[in-house]
């Protein structure tokens, strides 16, 4: 079953295959088995010198955690906060713990791991236990740390929780992996206290995210940017490897774009042939894919950076919670 299929299985309403439904109790099954030592008192939680953000969701795939990720960066530092980020390196081939220097690597590190270093600076770190990642970005003198990922998590403590949900696509269909895409049941939205909702229409208790991206940068660095109503009228090739591609479609053909659209795996490893297109048309990509793309990339490519555009109430909300910390 190709991921297509499944994306009508979860988010358009075909019917759920009884293969799919049947290994729903198993994943129940592994859940509760990865819990169980926590509830029994047996594991604690592994807690960080810093107070611990961290922003997940509650299905699999994107929902825009990253430019949250991002924003949450830039808000804390404006406020007088020295945050730094970990994660688990989704989609990199390094295993032990490392730090992110200036050009970090994304077939090594993971793609978001890179995108938050290059666009924010602050300390970044991966490692298969955010633990240990959290160990690293702290020699760096952070009092924050913000993981990218982990709400299903219980091996590491965390002081803030932060749940980021698809304002469009929302849960699905309902049901757990794999017969849906929920990671644990939609009734666990309500122990959280932030909420953000990308895109759509927030419902009570959300604060609503708008990603916003009206600039293309050339991959090739010797080409001018262009603004995105530039391409207005015209063909191009668009390439998402990212959890909703159709996201990404859809704002370039708000911007008059005519599109070609080339959907990859979330986390795919592009290679040169994936963005390579018999005609001359110009290639567009997101920032998470354009990362992998610049040691091949020509003067046909471009990306489109977005930011995270959210009410200063949340941002006031997150940086209130951590002062608390402190009392």
């Amino acid at each position: 079953m190709n991921a297509a299929q499944i994306e009508r299985i979860w988010y358009s309403g075909a019917p759920v295959p009884w293969s799919l439904r049947a290994l729903v109790p198993l994943y129940r099954l592994l859940r509760a088995v990865a819990r169980l030592p926590y509830a029994l008192g047996l594991r604690r939680a592994r807690r960080l010198d810093a107070p611990v953000i961290v922003v997940g969701n509650l299905t699999a795939g994107g929902t825009g955690k990253t430019p949250l990720v991002i924003a949450l960066v830039d808000s804390l530092r404006e406020r007088g906060f020295h945050p730094g980020v970990i994660s688990r390196g989704y989609g990199g081939k390094l295993r032990r713990p490392t730090l992110l220097d200036d050009h970090p690597d994304p077939l090594q590190v993971g793609d978001e791991p890179s995108l938050i270093r290059r666009r924010t600076r602050v300390p970044v770190a991966v490692a298969r236990s955010r633990w240990h990642a959290g160990k690293l970005v702290l020699e760096r003198r952070v009092d924050v740390i913000i993981a990218d990922d982990g709400l299903q998590n219980p091996a590491l403590a965390r002081d803030i929780e932060i749940c980021v949900i698809d304002g469009e696509r929302r849960f699905g269909n309902g049901l757990l992996l794999p017969a849906g895409p929920l990671r644990e049941p939609a009734r666990g939205l309500d122990r959280f206290a932030l909420r953000v909702c990308n895109g759509g229409s927030a419902q009570d208790g959300e604060f609503l995210m708008q990603l916003h991206g009206e600039v293309a940068v050339a991959l090739d660095g010797a080409t001018a940017s262009r603004s995105l109503s530039s391409f207005a009228g015209g063909m191009v090739h668009a390439v998402a490897g990212i959890g909703n591609p159709a996201r990404f479609f859809a704002g370039l053909c708000a911007h008059g774009i005519d599109v070609i659209e080339h959907a990859l795996p979330d986390h795919h490893a592009i290679t040169a042939s994936d963005i390579t297109f018999a005609d001359q048309l110009p290639v567009l990509m997101t920032e998470k894919d354009a990362v992998k793309c610049v040691a091949f990339a020509t003067g046909a490519h471009w990306c489109v950076p977005v930011r995270a555009q959210l009410d200063a109430g949340f941002h006031d909300a997150v940086a209130d919670a951590l002062r608390a910390l402190r009392t």
